[in-house]
């Protein structure tokens, strides 16, 4: 892609990053409300059958991720116009998906600016090997890195970790307007909680809540990593990397069922929200349908998006994702890297 092409490509997005007021607030509503009456209709359930409250609780799950995403595009300043705005909605949906709006902000702004950069690795990514650093890495190395990249791992205890432990405390070094906002965020969590176990007891709230956060959190990490795990993605090291490049080939475009599509809040569009975090959820489609170079990127469904799951390491060598399996015909290499750092 020429440096040409690459200022067209941004040129043809740009009238797409003007935020609606009147279709924010409408996404509000019809995501914030159904949520509510889901998680509800789940409890009043539960009275009957946990099997039955399981209807209204996968179907809340799916209303959590889109509320992540109305957060995600608060924390990018993309979902209203005036920026306090967002950030007071972007904080209260923080409460709701367990993420402090700073915080989490700051680091994916560094993923934005980093993504498939083989030398910038470590914030707000997954964490992603190349063949020569696994191979020369020591066991305990290898072993935790296996350990991660389990499925299992990554999608279970993953949000676990990510949502209820990491969230909670401030990075090193963020700034008193970052901790703070952690601060509050941790408060109104406990506040909400506190009065929902007070109304319908520890049991009930666990059941309903704990249910759709361990899948909303599931597909929501799910989300984020086929989104960038896929077999001819985009790594390159800091002296060859582009931003466009690792935006538009090294985020896929996740083609998804139009009820899918509704509840993910279009992040399928994945790469046109790389290549400009400003357009909002709600005209990502539509980028992606009156631009043509974006339509030529790589594509994902669900059945395909289930191979991402064997991809483990990225091989410089021929450009694409390997699994572990494979790493054993890589292994006569002759390795003479350095380790990077850990993430």
């Amino acid at each position: 892609m020429t440096l040409e092409n690459t200022k067209n490509l941004k040129k043809q997005v740009a009238p797409f990053e003007k935020s609606t007021t009147k279709e924010s607030v409408w996404q509000l509503i019809n995501t914030v409300v159904p949520f509510i009456l889901l998680w509800y209709l789940a409890y009043i359930s539960l009275s009957v059958s946990y099997w039955l409250a399981l209807v209204p609780i996968v179907l809340a799950s799916g209303f959590l991720t889109r509320i992540f995403i109305i957060f995600h595009d608060c924390t990018h300043h993309s979902f209203f116009k005036n920026r306090s705005v967002n950030r007071i909605i972007g904080t209260s949906m923080g409460v709701l998906t367990l993420f402090p709006f700073d915080q989490w902000g700051h680091e994916h702004s560094v993923h934005h600016a980093t993504s498939g950069n083989l030398d910038k690795r470590g914030t707000g990514d997954i964490w992603t090997l190349t063949v020569e650093e696994y191979l020369a890495a020591p066991l305990r190395l290898r072993l935790a890195y296996r350990f991660y990249r389990n499925p299992f791992v990554m999608f279970g205890l993953g949000p676990i970790y990510v949502f209820l432990l990491k969230n909670r405390f401030n990075r090193k070094g963020a700034k008193k307007k970052e901790r703070l906002n952690t601060y509050l965020t941790n408060v109104l969590i406990v506040a909400l909680v506190g009065l929902l176990i007070w109304a319908i007891g520890w049991q009930s709230f666990l059941l309903v809540e704990g249910s759709i956060f361990l899948l909303s959190g599931a597909v929501g990490i799910w989300l984020f990593y086929v989104q960038h795990t896929f077999e001819d993605s985009y790594f390159e090291e800091d002296k060859d990397w582009e931003y466009v490049k690792a935006a538009v080939e090294g985020s896929s475009y996740y083609k998804l069922p139009k009820v899918i599509q509704f509840l993910t809040g279009n992040i399928g569009y994945h790469h046109v929200h790389h290549l400009s975090p400003r357009v909002p959820n709600y005209k990502l489609e539509e980028a992606h349908n009156q631009t043509l170079p974006l339509q030529n990127v790589p594509t994902i469904t669900l059945a395909t998006s289930l191979r991402s799951l064997k991809f483990r390491l990225w091989d410089e060598e021929s450009k694409n994702f390997i699994s572990f399996r494979e790493i054993k015909y890589l292994a006569k290499r002759n390795i003479t890297v350095q380790v990077k750092p850990e993430h």
